[in-house]
C-alpha cells in the first residue's frame, strides 16, 4: 500500500515549488490500481487545457486540482456534456 503523507499546511503558506512538488508528489504515491494510466492521464490534461472552466490549476465547476482528478481512474470530468469520463 502506497504511502501519503499529509503534510498539514494550507497552500496559502506554500511558496509556488513547493505547491507542485505536493501535488505532483500526492500523483506519484497514488496506488497503482487507482492511477489512470500515464496516455489517459495526459489525454484528460489536454481536454482540461481547452476549456473554459480552467482556471489556475483548478475546475471552476467543483474546485479540484485538475491534475489530481485527471490522474484518477474513476475520477470524471463535472461538466455538461462531460469533456472525458473514468477508465
Amino acid at each position: 500500500m502506497a504511502k501519503v503523507i499529509c503534510k498539514r499546511c494550507l497552500l496559502k503558506d506554500l511558496s509556488s515549488e513547493e505547491y507542485f512538488k505536493n501535488v505532483y508528489e500526492y500523483i506519484s504515491q497514488l496506488p497503482e490500481d487507482i492511477k489512470a494510466p500515464d496516455e489517459v492521464y495526459e489525454s484528460r490534461l489536454g481536454e482540461c487545457k481547452k476549456c473554459n472552466n480552467l482556471v489556475n490549476g483548478m475546475c471552476s465547476l467543483c474546485g479540484c486540482f485538475v491534475e489530481t482528478r485527471a490522474a484518477k481512474k474513476l475520477s470524471y470530468c463535472p461538466d455538461t456534456p462531460k469533456h472525458w469520463e473514468k477508465v
